[in-house]
């Protein structure tokens, strides 16, 4: 099976902190991979590293079959790869619509569009020449998932997707989670929210001290729920 991301022996800086060490990971295509630990181990400077955001110092970042030496925020979209960003990110002056027509300037093809994006979330319809940032917490988030959506890549890196979100939106984004990944979307999901890990990840990756210190299957019981709790209290 393909490698879409491929990260090897990883050491990545933000000045002098020296945040990533020696970390590896790889999410092959149509994975489901969920990356979790606590707060401060390092989760969101993996997204960092790839988007060239954190300092590269060694390792190295392989994005399908193209090897980046010095990341760019573009060079992961144009390879496939997109991410719903901790905190959204949604364009103020933008509309619902403009902000989802955003996505789409990669130019990739695929089955998503401004037309499929509104039979996932009709909501978005319903509010779709409102201000983005207009919506609620959530139907922002939603506004982000279809944003990455439509440039149609082959893997959606997921910072914190449910963070302060209601238990029932949470509930509603596992459920469009799982819908995209069975069309063969692979998700990277950076996640604490373990109860919502367990419903949409197939493979683990526990991360402490800025490096991945376990890994393994994610069993969607009450044990594999413990079990990854125990690994994010390291």
């Amino acid at each position: 099976m393909k490698r879409l991301l491929d990260l090897r022996n990883i050491h990545a800086f933000y000045g002098s902190a020296h945040i990533l060490h020696g970390l590896s990971l790889h999410v092959e295509a149509g994975e489901r991979v969920a990356l979790i630990g606590r707060n401060g181990v390092g989760k969101t400077t993996v997204v960092n590293s790839i988007l060239g955001l954190a300092q590269l110092k060694d390792g190295q970042i392989r994005l399908g079959d193209n090897v980046l030496p010095r990341p760019r925020p573009y060079m992961a979209a144009q390879n496939g790869i997109v991410v719903v960003p901790q905190g959204r990110r949604i364009v103020a002056n933008l509309t619902v619509e403009e902000n989802l027509l955003l996505g789409a300037a990669v130019g990739r093809k695929g089955p998503w569009n401004v037309a499929e994006i509104y039979k996932l979330f009709p909501i978005l319809k319903e509010r779709a020449h409102t201000s983005g940032t207009a919506l609620s917490g959530g139907q922002q988030q939603m506004l982000a998932v279809g944003r990455a959506l439509m440039a149609n890549p082959s893997l959606i890196l997921l910072d914190e997707p449910t963070e302060g979100l209601a238990p029932v939106i949470v509930d509603l984004l596992a459920d469009i989670f799982n819908r995209v990944a069975a069309q063969g979307t692979a998700l990277l999901l950076i996640e604490q929210n373990m109860s919502l890990v367990v419903r949409v990840a197939r493979r683990y990756l526990a991360m402490a001290k800025g490096s991945v210190v376990a890994e393994g299957e994610v069993h969607n019981s009450r044990e594999g729920l413990k079990d990854l709790e125990e690994h994010v209290m390291v």
